[in-house]
């Protein structure tokens, strides 16, 4: 019998029964044994962590790649590179901020072929509900992605119009039947949508909104025009939905914990609803951004301390299953630094390569351990998506393998960004968790700063069946 390609030994492995210490055993890019170190076999290849961690490839199931159309704003190059330095070894990118969006099956045809020969990672994707495509759905399933977003509020951009409760009736049959999830982006703008001189005396009695003099560079001024009722009420809306249709339904970057309570409720009930949010709400908060600083500028936004907290504590017990990076740059011009206004600015966090360090080091501050993150960060991930050979380190599953330090500091500096463009809010922040080695399906991919493969020589596209669970 033929020697095993490469065995990696670890005396913290991160495995789905806990963390322990473990050799994995990876034969024609696959986990095929995992035994005790000490009796692991022979092999082509063989490495032994010690200390570090070995901990299964992150899959991000929500990055803007923005290619074909913005890639000026991020591309499917730049943007893998970052994710593989992060130790995420999957992507699932979003529907948009490309052009054409992927909303139809001839656009994800143009997305696919974009994307071939140009990826670190493996890749996948997500299609979209826009209103009038509901035929264009099914067919974009037969062509493979992996469900469905879809906005209840303006996107920011036109190619990617948002839907209402009509359009949501006509598309989550379909998706109920087919087993695919539907990704909302769940605010509900109220009426009448605040202006800038009106945001103080409009939120400045509403619970979580303060109060503020409606000066676009003030912080406490954006936060108020986007108040959390507008993301209360919009997932009370979608577990309403998502229980009279079945469809599987996914409330993406969570960002008002007030509604923890009603999802848990929820999904105590049997309601097929699920919720992520984001390391950028988990690391930050509202009362430190400082004025016109829009780097910090996302949608829904940043909140306060507290409301943080809660949503830390959503994640502890369950009802919160997941954190994504929402990682959605753009050119630094569109950030409008010089004029400070968060009015103006273009709303999106560049985070992807830091998700892993944001997230680990808020863990640690509260005691969490490196099996809660394998599971918010890899495996929930996978199974949204439906990538049944990803995100655990598990017999038959796909030999992605990061090595991780969990105690390393990690300074964030402009030098070291693979993004395509070097601004993010982490940039100068101490974070702790470093990324040492990392193996795509056992193929070397990044060691020590060093990009092991070139972009995309020996990668290829995930394409497996969902699962519907």
């Amino acid at each position: 019998m033929a020697l095993p390609d490469l065995v990696v030994t670890s005396r913290r492995a991160v495995l789905p029964d806990g963390v322990r210490e473990a050799a994995i055993v990876v034969h024609s890019g696959r986990i095929a044994a995992i035994s005790p170190a000490d009796r692991a076999p022979e092999a082509a290849r063989r490495v032994d962590l010690g200390d570090a961690a070995l901990v299964p490839g992150l899959v991000e199931s929500h990055a803007h790649l923005n290619e074909p159309g913005r890639e000026a704003w991020e591309g499917f190059e730049s943007g893998t590179r970052a994710a593989i330095a992060g130790g995420i070894t999957t992507v699932v990118d979003m529907p948009l901020n490309s052009i054409p969006a992927t909303t139809s099956r001839q656009a994800l045809e143009t997305k696919v072929r974009a994307a071939e020969g140009r990826c670190s990672t493996d890749y996948a994707f997500w299609g979209g509900v826009v209103p009038g495509n509901a035929g264009e759905l099914e067919g974009m399933i037969d062509a493979g992605v992996c469900g469905f977003k879809c906005f209840l509020i303006d996107s920011g951009v036109p190619e990617f119009g948002h839907v209402g409760e009509l359009e949501l009736r006509r598309a989550m049959p379909v998706l109920a039947r087919r087993g695919a999830p539907l990704l909302v982006h769940a605010e509900l703008e109220s009426a009448v949508k605040p202006g800038r001189d009106a945001i103080a005396s409009r939120h400045a009695g509403e619970e979580g909104s303060p109060a503020g003099s409606g000066d676009p560079r003030r912080y406490a001024s954006y936060v108020a025009s986007r108040p959390r009722a507008w993301e209360n009420e919009a997932v009370r809306m979608m577990i309403r939905l998502a229980r009279e249709t079945g469809c599987r339904t996914h409330i993406v970057h969570l960002s008002s914990s007030d509604v923890v309570g009603d999802i848990r409720e929820a999904r105590r009930q049997g309601v097929p609803i699920s919720a992520e949010t984001c390391p950028h709400y988990l690391t930050f908060c509202a009362e430190e951004v400082p004025d016109g600083a829009t780097l910090f500028k996302c949608a829904p936004p940043i909140r306060e301390r507290e409301n943080r907290e809660r949503l830390w504590d959503g994640l502890r017990d369950g009802t919160i299953s997941m954190i994504v990076s929402d990682h959605s740059p753009c050119e630094p011009e569109l950030k409008k630094l010089e004029a400070g206004s968060f009015f103006e600015a273009w709303g999106g966090i560049a985070g992807l390569q830091f998700s892993l360090p944001a997230a680990w080091t808020g863990m640690r501050e509260r005691g969490l351990g490196l099996e809660r993150l394998a599971g918010w960060m890899a495996e929930a991930p996978a199974v949204l998506a439906g990538l049944t050979n990803k995100g655990r380190l598990a017999i038959g599953g796909d030999a992605d393998l990061v090595a991780f330090e969990p105690e390393a500091p990690v300074e964030i500096s402009p030098s070291g960004v693979h993004h395509r463009h070097k601004l993010t809010p982490y940039s100068g922040r101490r974070l702790s968790g470093a990324v040492r080695r990392v193996w795509l399906r056992g193929e070397p991919a990044y060691e020590d700063g060093r990009f092991r493969a070139p972009g995309g020589a020996r990668q290829g596209r995930t394409r497996t069946a969902r699962v519907t669970a």
